[in-house]
C-alpha cells in the first residue's frame, strides 16, 4: 500500500479536523452570545468589537491550555525521567552495583572492570 499524505500523516489530518471544527464551533457560539449580549443592554452589535472580545477570549483559553499542557508533559517527564530506572542516574547505580560484584566475586574484578571501560569509554 502506497503512503499517500492522507494515511501517512493521518493523526496530524484528523487532529487538525478537530481544531478546524471547535474553532468554528467557538466562534459561531461566541458570535450568538455576544448578539444576545449586546441586544440585551441595548448596545450596538460590532464586529469590530467581536473580534477583539473571541480573540481575547480564544488567546486566553490558548495560554491556559499550553501552559498546562507543557507543565504536563514537559515538567512531568523532566521529573519523572530524573527519578526513574531508566535514568541515567539509575544506569550509574546499577554499574556500580554490577563493579562492586565483580570485585567481590573476582581476584581480577578490577582488570575487568578496567578493560570494559576501555571498551566501552565509561567516562
Amino acid at each position: 500500500m502506497k503512503k499517500t499524505p492522507l494515511n501517512k500523516y493521518g493523526y496530524f489530518w484528523v487532529t487538525a479536523a478537530f481544531f478546524l471544527i471547535t474553532f468554528i464551533g467557538h466562534w459561531a457560539f461566541a458570535w450568538s452570545a455576544y448578539v444576545e449580549e449586546q441586544n440585551a443592554h441595548s448596545q450596538p452589535v460590532e464586529v469590530s468589537q467581536y473580534i477583539i472580545q473571541t480573540s481575547r477570549d480564544t488567546l486566553e483559553n490558548w495560554q491556559s491550555e499550553f501552559l498546562q499542557l507543557v507543565w504536563q508533559v514537559a515538567g512531568l517527564a523532566f521529573l519523572l525521567y530524573v527519578g526513574s530506572p531508566q535514568s541515567k542516574e539509575g544506569d550509574d547505580r546499577k554499574e556500580e552495583k554490577l563493579d562492586a560484584i565483580l570485585k567481590a566475586v573476582d581476584k581480577n574484578g578490577e582488570d575487568v572492570i578496567a578493560k570494559l571501560n576501555n571498551k566501552y569509554l565509561k567516562t
